[in-house]
C-alpha cells in the first residue's frame, strides 16, 4: 500500500492507494516535531505502518532555511576569496535607498576558511592545495568546532581532486557538503550558496529522516526532490538542498497527472495552503529552472518553476500605519492558526473571511471533523471593521478581494510576464482553499476554464504516489556550440548516465527500467543567462533556441550560440495508480444557504454525491472532506468520468454594455 504524506505548515495531508481505491485524511501539523502528526496520522487511519511504503513531502528544510535555523557551518574556498557568499552579486533589495538595513552574512566570518587548490578556468593549477594547508584546515575546523562544512572552491567543477582531497580530512562526525558533488556548474557564487545551504540544513534534514526511519523501522520511505521526482529517505540526507521545494513539487506532479487524466495538458496550477500560495506554468512536462531562490538566497540545483507568494488561508489581515486593508504574509499557522479554529488565534484571516461570506460552512469542515467556529471569526474581521467604519461582511470581502489580487499578480508574473498568455490554458486550484477562489482568479486572468481536481485539497499528498524516483545531473561547458567535439560530448553525457544509473540501481530500480533524457543550457555569446534546450542535432536544437528566445524575450539575434550545461534527467517508472471511474449514478439532495452578496439561496452539495456526467450552474457551494469549491454565477460546472469539476465561464458577469453617444 502507498502513502503520500505532505507536510504542510498548517496542515500534514495523507493520501492511501491500497490498489483499487484512494483514501484521505487531513491533520493539523506538529512544526516543532513534524514526524508526530505523520505517526498521529497512520495511528487515526487504522494503518499496519509494515504494510506501507511512505512517499513524503517534507518542510524541514525550506522552514530551517527561511527561519535561518540552519547548522554551525564552516565555509572553506580558495585564498582571497573568503568573502565570496558575502559579497554575492552585489545586488541591492532597495536600489535608492542610502539608508538600506544591514543583512547579515550568510557565513560569520570566522567561519570563512581559506586555503590552495585553485585552478583556472582552462584546468591549470595556480595555487596548489599541500600538506601545510591541509594541516592548517584541520587545525581551524578543531578550534571551531562546526556541525557542518561546505566545501568550494574555484572552477572545481573542472577538476574536483582538492575538493576531495579536503574532504578526507574532516572528521567524520561532521555533515560536509562538496561543491563538485551537489553543483558541478560554473557561477562561483551560486555554487557556493547551494553548496552552504546544503551544509547548514543537512544535520536538521538527516536527523529528522533518521527519527522518521526509527518510529517506523518496517517502512520503505522515500523522499520528494524539488524537481519532482522522489529519493529514497537514506539519501535524502545528503541531498538537502534539493528538498526545498519537496511539497510544492509533489502538487505540481498532481496536477499533472489529473490534467492528462482530464485531458488538459496546458495547465496554470495555484495551490492554496494555510500559510501560502505556489502558482506554477504546465505545458505537457513539468518546467525546472535552475534560477530559482529560498528566501534571499539563489538555489542552482534544479527544481519546479514556480512563483511562491505569502498568501494563503491563514494569511493575516491588519490595517496598516495609513489605515488602509492589508492581507499577508504573515501567516497564523497551525498553531493557533485562524480565529474560526478555536485554538487561540484572535487575528483575522482569509479562512475567517470565507466563514463570515458563508463560503466555507462550520459543520462540514474537513468533513465534519473540525467544527469552525463562526464567532470566533465575525469577532476577529469585526475588530477590523470597526476600525474602517465597515460592516464585517463588506471587511470581509475586501479582505477576500486583496487576497485575489495577490494571487492573481502571481499568476501573471508566472506567465504574462514570460510571454504566455493564459486564456489558452486551463487554471487549476489546489490545497485546501483553493478552490473557493478559482472563478474570481479565473475572471481577473480573462480565462474561461478551470479544472478542480479530485483529492485537490490534498493534491500534493497525491503527487508523491505518482512521482518517480529521479536524479538531476548536469556538467558546465561553456564553449561554442560550433567548435564542440561531438565525440567528447558524447562521453561526458555518458559519464552522467553512469552516475545516474548507479544511483538508481542502488535504490532497486533496474537499468532496464531507467528512462534517459539529455538537454543543453544555450545562450548567445555574451549573454549572462541561458535557455534549457531538448538535446537534438545541432542544427536543430539552434532552430529551438532562437524560436525559445523568441517566446521568451520578443526578439532573436544574429550571435554564435554558446553550450553553456549539459544537463541529463533520469527516472525510473511510475507507480501503477489507476483512478477508479465514479461509481455514484445518482445525483445527492443538495442543501441551501444564503451567502453575502448573493440574492437568492445558493445550492450546497457533497462532492461525494456527484455522479458522472452531472452538470449544475452557479452560484454553488461544492463541500468534501479536504475542500470547499465555491463556483460563482456565471460558471458551469461538469463532473467528468473520475470526478474532476471541469468548470466553464458561460456569462461574463464583469462586461458591462454602456450606451453609445450620439
Amino acid at each position: 500500500m502507498l502513502l503520500g504524506v505532505d507536510t504542510g505548515g498548517t496542515f500534514t495531508d495523507f493520501v492511501l492507494f491500497d490498489g483499487q481505491s484512494l483514501r484521505l485524511h487531513k491533520r493539523l501539523s506538529t512544526p516543532q516535531a513534524p514526524e508526530q502528526a505523520i505517526l498521529l496520522g497512520i495511528q487515526e487511519m487504522g494503518l499496519d505502518p509494515a504494510k506501507l511504503t511512505i512517499i513524503h513531502g517534507s518542510t524541514v528544510a525550506t522552514n530551517a532555511a527561511l527561519e535561518g535555523k540552519g547548522v554551525r557551518t564552516a565555509f572553506i574556498t580558495n585564498r582571497g576569496h573568503g568573502d565570496m557568499l558575502t559579497i554575492g552579486r552585489q545586488a541591492r533589495r532597495e536600489l535608492y535607498n542610502l539608508q538600506p538595513t544591514l543583512i547579515e552574512p550568510p557565513i560569520p566570518a570566522e567561519l570563512c576558511l581559506e586555503t590552495g587548490g585553485r585552478i583556472s578556468a582552462d584546468g591549470q593549477i595556480l595555487d596548489a592545495l599541500t600538506n601545510t594547508d591541509l594541516q592548517q584546515l584541520q587545525q581551524q575546523l578543531e578550534q571551531l568546532k562546526p556541525d557542518a562544512v561546505a566545501i568550494n572552491l574555484l572552477f572545481s567543477f573542472i577538476d574536483d581532486t582538492a575538493e576531495k582531497a579536503i574532504e578526507a580530512i574532516i572528521p567524520a562526525d561532521v555533515f560536509v557538503s562538496r561543491s563538485s558533488a551537489i553543483l558541478p556548474e560554473y557561477k562561483e557564487y551560486e555554487r557556493g550558496i547551494s553548496t552552504w545551504l546544503n551544509a547548514w540544513v543537512g544535520p536538521l534534514v538527516e536527523d529528522y529522516l533518521q527519527r522518521l526511519r526509527n518510529d517506523l523501522p518496517a517502512t520503505p520511505i522515500a523522499v520528494m526532490q524539488s524537481s519532482g521526482g522522489t529519493i529514497a529517505a537514506d539519501q535524502a540526507g545528503q541531498l538537502a538542498v534539493h528538498m526545498l521545494l519537496s511539497g510544492p513539487a509533489g502538487g505540481l506532479a498532481g496536477a499533472r497527472f489529473i490534467g492528462r487524466l482530464a485531458g488538459r495538458k496546458q495547465l496554470l496550477s495555484f495551490d492554496m495552503g494555510g500559510t501560502s500560495t505556489d502558482v506554477a506554468l504546465i505545458d505537457g512536462d513539468l518546467k525546472l529552472t535552475n534560477e530559482g531562490k529560498i528566501g534571499p538566497y539563489p538555489v542552482a540545483v534544479p527544481m519546479v518553476d514556480m512563483h511562491t507568494i505569502g498568501a494563503g488561508g491563514g494569511s493575516i489581515a491588519y490595517i496598516d500605519a495609513g489605515g488602509l486593508l492589508q492581507v499577508g504574509p504573515e501567516s497564523a499557522g497551525a498553531d493557533p492558526g485562524p480565529a474560526c479554529y478555536g485554538r487561540g488565534g484572535t487575528q483575522a484571516t482569509v479562512t475567517d473571511a470565507n466563514l463570515v461570506l458563508g463560503r466555507l460552512r462550520p459543520d462540514a469542515f474537513l468533513g465534519g471533523k473540525m467544527t469552525l467556529d463562526i464567532d470566533a471569526a465575525n469577532s476577529a474581521v469585526g475588530k477590523l471593521a470597526t476600525q474602517l467604519q465597515l460592516s464585517t461582511e463588506e471587511t470581509a470581502a475586501g479582505i477576500i478581494r486583496l487576497a485575489n489580487e495577490h494571487m492573481s499578480q502571481a499568476l501573471r508574473v508566472i506567465s504574462i510576464q514570460r510571454g504566455v498568455d493564459p486564456k489558452g490554458f486551463t487554471l487549476m486550484p489546489f490545497g485546501g482553499a483553493g478552490g473557493l477562489h478559482v472563478c474570481a482568479l479565473a475572471n481577473a486572468l480573462g480565462m474561461n476554464q478551470a479544472l478542480v481536481p479530485i483529492q485537490g485539497g490534498v493534491l500534493s499528498a497525491f503527487g508523491m504516489l505518482v512521482a518517480k524516483r529521479s536524479r538531476e545531473l548536469s556538467q558546465t561547458i561553456a564553449k561554442p556550440l560550433d567548435k564542440i567535439d561531438s565525440n567528447a560530448l558524447e562521453q561526458q553525457f555518458q559519464t552522467l548516465e553512469q552516475k545516474a544509473l548507479a544511483a538508481l540501481t542502488n535504490e532497486g530500480i533496474n537499468a532496464d527500467q531507467v528512462s534517459l533524457q539529455r538537454s543543453f543550457d544555450l545562450r548567445y555569446c555574451g549573454q549572462s543567462f541561458s535557455l534549457n534546450i531538448a538535446w537534438q542535432a545541432p542544427t536543430q536544437c539552434q532552430a529551438d533556441f532562437h524560436q525559445a528566445h523568441q517566446q521568451r524575450y520578443g526578439h532573436q539575434l544574429q550571435q554564435p550560440i554558446e553550450l553553456v550545461n549539459i544537463r541529463l534527467h533520469a527516472h525510473g517508472p511510475a507507480n501503477q495508480l489507476d483512478i477508479p471511474p465514479l461509481n455514484n449514478n445518482t445525483h445527492g439532495s443538495p442543501q441551501h444557504a444564503q451567502l453575502y452578496g448573493i440574492d437568492e439561496n445558493v445550492m450546497v452539495i457533497n462532492r461525494e454525491e456527484l455522479a458522472a456526467g452531472q452538470q449544475i450552474n452557479g452560484p454553488l457551494l461544492i463541500t468534501e472532506n479536504v475542500a470547499t469549491t465555491f463556483i460563482e454565477r456565471g460558471w458551469q460546472c461538469l463532473v467528468d468520468d473520475y470526478g474532476n469539476l471541469l468548470l466553464k465561464q458561460v456569462i461574463r458577469l464583469d462586461v458591462i454594455d454602456l450606451p453609445v453617444s450620439v
